[in-house]
């Protein structure tokens, strides 16, 4: 890949990596309960779906979605499905003020929640797989050998997207140290469930020709 191929792909990483999207909002949704140092394994895990998306668009499954309906509107649905269920999760969160950098609770696996699902918001997404399918072949060098071309976007992709998210998880987090009443932290987290929700029905009108 050519030097001035990669400055263009890094260019469209940063747009990509901060537009609004499931992402974003599962970033500040943890931002907002961890707070930034422990919400930011949510933003991680995020990092596990991108790859493996674009991992699945290397191999070639991606096509199989761009060309089966089955397979493309199951994998909507999952994604639609997963979102909402989320939004709703968010709405029955406990409205108790939360410290910032509250430990977790004994018992508890908060990390590995957090990275299973930041992953699964963005592998249960196949907008994003179609969106890489489209936007990565046009900056590979097919004279070039493409598993490195693959990896470097696959890097580059990520660094961008951690920046964007680790925005997104401070503002959340930032905005949690300002609240201490619980009726503001139930009306926050209807605010997320509800975009959750959104995001859920956004996703489940996307199609082949969006």
């Amino acid at each position: 890949m050519a030097l001035s191929t990669w400055l263009a792909f890094f260019a469209a990483a940063w747009a990509i990596s901060f537009s609004p999207g499931p992402g974003a909002i599962c970033s500040m949704a943890s931002g907002m309960k961890y707070g930034f140092r422990h919400g930011f394994w949510t933003v991680l895990g995020l990092q596990a779906g991108i790859l493996c998306q674009l991992l699945i668009v290397a191999i070639g499954v991606g096509a199989l979605l761009a060309t089966s309906e089955l397979a493309f509107t199951a994998v909507k649905w999952a994604g639609a499905a997963y979102l909402v269920y989320l939004g709703i999760r968010q709405f029955r969160t406990d409205a108790a003020p939360v410290a910032v950098e509250a430990r977790p609770h004994p018992g508890t696996h908060p990390i590995r929640d957090q990275l299973l699902r930041g992953y699964l918001v963005n592998i249960s997404n196949p907008k994003g797989t179609m969106f890489l399918l489209a936007v990565v072949p046009q900056f590979l060098d097919l004279n070039r050998p493409l598993a490195l071309q693959y990896v470097l976007i696959g890097a580059t992709l990520s660094l961008t997207d951690v920046v964007a998210m680790s925005c997104y998880t401070s503002l959340a987090s930032r905005i949690l140290g300002l609240l201490r009443r619980p009726g503001h932290i139930r009306w926050l987290n209807r605010c997320f469930g509800s975009l959750f929700i959104l995001a859920g029905t956004v996703l489940a009108s996307f199609s082949h020709r969006s």
